[in-house]
């Protein structure tokens, strides 16, 4: 798994920050992060996790995982 990882939904761009068992996901606008969400990465369904040990971004299942963290963001009022 690299270090960084940026994934693009809806043309955003959010950033993945594997961080030991936790993945961190931000909001990236610009060259400034917003970090959302530490999501322990043993939530997150196989698919998403085989993809980001991948690398692969473009994944449906990691793209699904990543929609979920941005969704519950929005519903905080984040």
């Amino acid at each position: 798994m690299s270090d960084e990882m940026t994934v693009r939904i809806d043309s955003e761009d959010y950033l993945l920050r594997p961080a030991g068992g936790s993945l961190k996901v931000g909001h990236r606008v610009g060259n400034d992060t917003a970090w959302l969400d530490d999501v322990d990465l043993a939530t997150l369904p196989e698919g998403a996790r085989d993809a980001l040990e991948r690398g692969d971004t473009s994944d449906e299942a990691l793209v699904l995982a990543v929609r979920g963290v941005v969704a519950a963001e929005v519903q905080r009022g984040g």
